[in-house]
């Protein structure tokens, strides 16, 4: 058995996403050409998740996005948030995050409809989101013209850290003037422009594309 946990922990730690027992199964299926029960994979899981709940590690192995994935604890949150701000020269703008707050909760969605919400125009956060695998294309709605929807991704869970869309905060626990993303969509008419903070480009050299005609 440790020679299955040996190796179930070495493929979770290289994954650069969450993996699932039954890829990890499959896995283990093909290297030693023999089946091998998801049940000792998931037993050996479960050996692991325990080992790594030891206060020696600075890390544990957390199950989200329907996988399991090695994650830093929380206790150590503030010093890697330290570095990875640092490290990073690019992150998600207000915008961008407004407008991947308004697809998790109303996905699928069109970008018309999250326009309608924001009140103003979403091309370049969108077009970002996607960039970034945060947001994928789902399919068109019946509307006139068939605009595109649009939906959160596994890696969008695997940033926030969340293994459902069943796990994202209620949006009535957020305070009216602080979240107003989970109320229902007043038909299409747009949010009042004196409310709504204008566009803000990733980098300064960067500018929303114009609205479209």
């Amino acid at each position: 058995m440790d020679f299955l946990v040996n190796h179930v922990e070495a493929l979770i730690f290289c994954s650069d996403k969450a993996v699932s027992a039954d890829e990890i199964r499959d896995t283990m299926a093909e290297m030693f050409d023999a089946e091998v029960p998801v049940a000792d994979v998931e037993s050996a899981i479960e050996t692991l998740m325990q080992k790594y709940q030891a206060d020696i590690y600075s890390f544990q192995i957390e199950h989200v996005a329907g996988g399991y994935q090695f994650l830093t604890k929380p206790a150590y949150q503030a010093s890697i948030s330290i570095l990875l701000k640092r490290q990073s020269k690019r992150r998600l703008s207000t915008s961008a995050l407004e407008t991947l707050s308004i697809i998790a909760y109303k996905q699928p969605i069109t970008k018309g409809q999250i326009e309608a919400i924001r009140g103003v125009n979403c091309d370049y956060a969108v077009r970002k989101l996607l960039e970034k695998e945060l947001i994928v294309i789902k399919g068109k709605s019946e509307d006139i013209g068939r605009p595109l929807l649009y939906g959160t991704t596994d890696k969008f869970m695997e940033y926030f850290g969340i293994n459902s869309l069943r796990d994202l905060p209620n949006p009535k626990d957020f305070s009216h003037e602080a979240n107003q993303i989970g109320q229902e969509m007043d038909g299409d008419t747009p949010a009042p422009q004196a409310d709504i903070a204008p566009e803000e480009p990733e980098n300064p050299t960067d500018t929303p594309p114009p609205t479209e005609e």
